[in-house]
């Protein structure tokens, strides 16, 4: 008859009843190689009898780690483009028996001082962070808290942290220089948030695109966006209200775009025979939207796996990641959305 115990079972229990040391069970559960065979077998037959389950919070306090990465994401609008890059980290974090935790920025400072709060805690083993920007509040940034940091997606403003980016500027130079080659003349290019990080470089690149055909930036247009779908359809608003409209769309996400889609489409613009619309990001959606959108596929997993693998790797070293920056390719994928633009134009 299996035995039973009034409290959960305790270590001391499983020794008492497989004849052994705490000790001897302490080494059978963490280095069961360095034990005989029937030792060995004794103990985790205990451990099953008793169903015993090793309290990992103590065993990480005692050996000085808590096995917990924090990854900081953006608050709204983040899911997805980011459920890829999470996806990323979760699998090569959880390789070398590490727990991601998750805390998300809207702007608010009470969301922020619970992030900075809980980093300067020092019950995290390293922090992964998403945003161009750290949060800092009452003069205190996760980037000066002794605890090793690696930036995902952007270079962060704190001198001497790794950072795993995808070539924005380049990948913005392949969205523009896709329409130019289709023979589109008038562009639209509608923008991320002002000052983003990402949508700084990918600008820039669409500038150097256009400079490089040989476009008058008269036939070029900025809508400033926000990353948000409600950002797309306010651009398609103002497409449509143009009484020279531009025949192709650069848009900073795909959310961007599909909200421009949709918008466009109500008012029974025809994609891509009226207009041509590019994405970026490469996000699941851009697959299944009416029609299928051509976009930059970022490396979204390989961002998230390379980011942890870097901060895994500074752990095992009990020290901060070496400071370097690894930019990793994204790639154009044509869909429907685009085709040479109307004779008429």
């Amino acid at each position: 008859m299996q035995r039973r115990t009034e409290h959960l079972p305790r270590i001391r229990d499983v020794a008492k009843a497989a004849g052994v040391s705490t000790a001897t069970v302490s080494r059978a559960l963490t280095v069961p190689d360095k034990l005989r065979h029937d030792t060995k077998a004794r103990v985790l037959d205990a451990v099953r009898r008793l169903g015993y389950t090793p309290n990992a919070a103590a065993r990480n306090l005692r050996v000085g780690t808590s096995k917990m990465v924090l990854v900081v994401i953006p608050g709204r609008g983040a899911p997805p483009f980011f459920s890829e890059v999470l996806h990323g980290i979760d699998t090569e974090l959880s390789a070398d028996g590490y727990t991601m935790i998750m805390g998300t920025l809207d702007g608010s400072p009470e969301k922020a001082r619970r992030v900075v709060d809980l980093v300067f805690a020092r019950h995290l083993d390293g922090v992964l962070v998403t945003s161009g920007h750290v949060p800092t509040i009452d003069g205190r940034s996760i980037a000066d808290a002794s605890v090793p940091l690696v930036s995902i997606c952007a270079e962060i403003d704190a001198p001497g942290v790794p950072a795993v980016l995808v070539d924005d500027e380049a990948c913005a130079v392949a969205q523009a220089d896709h329409l130019i080659g289709l023979g589109h003349r008038r562009l639209m290019y509608v923008a991320g948030p002002k000052g983003n990080y990402n949508e700084v470089a990918r600008y820039r690149g669409f500038l150097a695109a256009i400079a490089r055909a040989g476009l008058a930036r008269k036939d070029v247009c900025r809508h400033q966006g926000d990353y948000l779908f409600a950002g797309g359809v306010a651009a398609g608003r103002r497409f449509l209200a143009m009484r020279e409209q531009p025949t192709g769309i650069v848009c900073c996400n795909d959310e961007m775009a599909i909200g421009f889609m949709k918008t466009v489409a109500q008012a029974g613009v025809r994609i891509p025979a009226d207009v041509s619309v590019v994405g970026f990001d490469g996000i699941e959606l851009a697959d299944f939207c009416e029609p299928t959108l051509t976009t930059i596929r970022q490396p979204r997993f390989d961002l998230g796996a390379t980011a942890a693998r870097l901060l895994v790797d500074a752990l095992g070293r009990r020290g901060a990641p070496a400071p370097q920056r690894i930019v990793l390719a994204g790639e154009l994928i044509v869909r429907d959305s685009t085709a040479p633009p109307p004779k008429s134009a």
